[in-house]
């Protein structure tokens, strides 16, 4: 039987890595896209000499790593900077996302990509797309908690993503996780989920 492919998705704080330690628990192998590009970006990363031949040494730390602040900074200015870094990082992250994807071993593979939706090309690849969605004024209240930001730079990543409306468009299955929504609560939902989901 060939393993379930679900992709995960939801914006910067829905609750969506949440979710994705909860299908874990419950025996999913979740592949997390995110924690790959990190990957790629660390010191000794494989974009990283890429990355100084199209950015310059001035985007590399000390350490070896991207400065992700002043990417972030530039990505966010300059739209030609996304695609580029993008058309560097991306093809790596589909690459190891693949190698891991075929040596699991569970009945349900989540691929989890906050970027899902805004990247157009994930929806042949999936059985299912579930969507972990909440009000915008508590995905702003939950990181502004969590990271210390100020409303406008939540504000400004949120600009960045699918909309709610985009996002819910292209779900298979969603999960209302609002500010309301109790941990046991979600655990229970997302234990359901998994069993649909052959777990």
């Amino acid at each position: 039987m060939a393993a379930l492919r679900v992709g995960l998705t939801g914006g910067i704080g829905s609750g969506k890595s949440t979710v994705a330690r909860m299908l874990a628990d419950s025996g999913a192998v979740v592949i997390d896209s995110d924690a790959i590009a990190r990957q790629t970006t660390a010191s000794g990363g494989a974009a990283i000499a890429l990355i100084a031949q199209q950015f310059g040494a001035g985007f590399i730390t000390p350490e070896g790593a991207m400065d992700r602040d002043k990417m972030r900074q530039l990505v966010f200015s300059d739209a030609g900077a996304k695609t580029r870094l993008e058309a560097i990082v991306h093809p790596l992250v589909g690459a190891e996302t693949a190698r891991q994807a075929a040596q699991a071993d569970s009945a349900c593979i989540v691929f989890d990509v906050p970027l899902l939706v805004e990247s157009g090309r994930w929806r042949p690849r999936l059985d299912r797309v579930l969507v972990v969605d909440c009000s915008e004024e508590t995905q702003i209240s939950r990181v502004m908690a969590r990271n210390g930001w100020a409303r406008e730079a939540v504000a400004q990543v949120m600009a960045g993503q699918a909309s709610r409306q985009q996002r819910l468009a292209a779900a298979d299955v969603c999960i209302y996780n609002d500010a309301s929504m109790s941990l046991p609560a979600l655990a229970l939902l997302v234990r359901q989920l998994a069993q649909r989901f052959g777990l």
